[in-house]
């Protein structure tokens, strides 16, 4: 039987009770969702830790009716979380009832855009920001947008659904081709990892990663980064163009204002610049002299389609893109592990795990 129909259908999830810092992340015990049809109850084994759930929180998307995905905000308390992996315990309907038992990695959003632009549409909404997420022991969600795990651990399936369809989608808009000099900012966190992984291994491009301290120099190397900078450097603009031999092609941005400007600088004419987040900063300046006289394309990136989400399962599974976990939390210091999150040093992915053992 499974704990869900012995504990009376009640269960642990950490809810988000409204704006604010980590007070307003609650440790409670709530009822176990009820699929419906073309739904079907997953019992999560892992979720992974992305900006977004600590944005929402900490109101950066704005506040009231001007946060989260959709018009009218988010509607407390919310359970946060999604990167998701687990397995399918209950079918909402018969039609669903072949997915008992699988070990699924959950896609994050629903849309009723259509093929290939299903991330723009107006109805796009977020699994932990409008609907309740990961950050519990059991997850309700469309059947259809469960998908097989690419790994056999459920943690390192878990590190890839946000953050990498984030970095598969932005590499895609800035079409990266073989040989070009791609600069990824905050190389060693989650987005920023395997944007070095996919543009170096994927997409045949020569990777310059930037990073705060070099202690991350090896592992980036491992990753695929051709070169690795300190963004604390004050030669830094310098060292990129003497190590390219001039300006780069591409950057894969998740820093925002604190290497905007040097980033346009980096560029060559014709240059892609790609942005999917903004740690180091969400207002910045621009001259735009800049962007009209190098003839830069921008582009602003968040998660990507169904489609790209199958590309991405497929290049996990085949061993071109690997996890990257730098620490593992029980669901009961969901607050611990944000707080950690935020600190700057970390390499890779944070993951919640609602059970004490057995879920990595």
């Amino acid at each position: 039987m499974d704990k869900a129909k012995q504990n009376g259908g009640k269960m642990k999830a950490v809810q988000v009770t409204g704006y604010g810092g980590l007070d307003k992340l609650e440790l409670a015990e709530v009822p176990v969702p009820e699929p419906k049809d073309g739904e079907v109850l997953v019992k999560v084994k892992a979720c992974a830790i992305n900006n977004t759930e600590i944005w929402m929180r900490e109101g950066a998307y704005g506040t009231g009716k001007d946060s989260g995905w959709r018009p009218e905000g988010v509607q407390f308390p919310r359970t946060p979380g999604s990167d998701i992996t687990g397995e399918v315990v209950q079918a909402g309907s018969r039609e669903n009832e072949d997915l008992l038992g699988k070990r699924v990695v959950l896609f994050p959003f629903t849309s009723s855009g259509e093929a290939g632009f299903e991330h723009i549409s107006e109805d796009m909404s977020f699994i932990g920001s409008e609907y309740d997420g990961g950050y519990a022991e059991y997850v309700v969600w469309p059947a259809d947008l469960c998908f097989d795990m690419p790994l056999s651990s459920y943690s390192d399936s878990a590190a890839f659904s946000v953050s990498g369809l984030t970095a598969w989608h932005m590499a895609r808009q800035i079409d990266i081709q073989p040989g070009e000099t791609v600069m990824v900012t905050g190389a060693n966190g989650g987005v920023g990892s395997l944007n070095v992984q996919i543009a170096s291994k994927v997409f045949g491009a020569r990777v310059i990663a930037l990073t705060g301290g070099m202690e991350h120099e090896e592992n980036l190397k491992a990753l695929g980064a051709s070169c690795v900078l300190s963004y604390k450097s004050e030669r830094l603009q310098e060292e990129i163009l003497e190590w390219n031999g001039g300006p780069v092609d591409a950057v894969l941005d998740v820093v925002g204002d604190a290497l905007f400007s040097l980033s346009l600088e980096v560029l060559k004419k014709g240059g892609r610049f790609c942005t999917s987040g903004s740690a180091g900063g969400q207002v910045t300046s621009l001259d735009l002299r800049t962007l009209y006289l190098k003839h830069i394309t921008m582009y602003g990136s968040v998660l990507g389609t169904r489609a790209e989400f199958k590309e991405l399962m497929q290049a996990v599974a085949d061993g071109q893109i690997k996890p990257v976990i730098d620490r593992y939390f029980p669901l009961e210091e969901a607050k611990e592990a944000q707080k950690y999150f935020k600190n700057k040093g970390k390499a890779g992915k944070i993951v919640l795990l609602p059970e004490a053992t057995g879920s990595q």
